[in-house]
């Protein structure tokens, strides 16, 4: 009797780590359009990137267009497609992209010291 009673609780224990729920739910066009509208977003920005002038500011201004683009790539969907609105807004041709650039990237770099994102190997404190 003691041995099949310790059978079943190994089996109602082993069958009780296997239970998994899942939920089925609908996608809203909202949110695939938002998705899809981050994503555009990043590839416009990093296509920007990729532009001889703009690489030039960078390196006048002392950022790594490698690591400008890492940063880009590491945006979320909703902070791509604020970024690419606030390009649009420049004026042409104006030196407010590039300001635009180099304000995203203080403020990645902050969010990167204070540990929130992890894009800069040079932000992290070597411990021993």
């Amino acid at each position: 009797m003691k041995k099949t009673f310790v059978h079943f609780l190994l089996a109602a224990f082993v069958t009780v780590g296997f239970q998994q729920s899942t939920q089925a739910a609908m996608i809203s066009t909202a949110q695939v359009a938002a998705t899809d509208a981050g994503a555009q977003a990043r590839a416009r920005l990093a296509n920007e990137l990729q532009r001889a002038d703009v690489q030039a500011a960078l390196e006048r201004n002392g950022i790594d267009p490698l690591a400008a683009q890492a940063r880009v790539a590491a945006l979320s969907d909703d902070e791509a497609a604020s970024l690419a609105q606030q390009v649009d807004a420049l004026p042409a041709g104006g030196d407010g992209l590039i300001g635009a650039l180099v304000l995203i990237f203080v403020v990645l770099l902050v969010t990167d010291i204070l540990g929130l994102t992890k894009v800069y190997p040079f932000t992290r404190s070597v411990r021993h």
